[in-house]
């Protein structure tokens, strides 16, 4: 998996970063850290709220099949 590019990186109206980029940039993250530092990482993906992963998980997937 590739790193998320910074200048595409959409924000929320709530001035959060999006979910989907998020949860992209936590997985790059993931994979990429070191074993001291991927509990942490891993804490923050399991911390996304259900509607988060939900928007994730269904619009991004319907999107590409498209």
């Amino acid at each position: 998996m590739t790193a998320p590019v910074p200048w595409s990186l959409a924000w929320s109206e709530n001035g959060e970063l999006a979910p989907q980029d998020l949860f992209d940039l936590l997985q790059t993250m993931v994979t990429s850290e070191s074993m001291e530092v991927q509990p942490a990482l891993i804490a923050a993906v399991e911390r996304l709220s259900v509607v988060e992963l939900s928007v994730v998980a269904s619009a991004e997937v319907t999107e590409l099949c498209a």
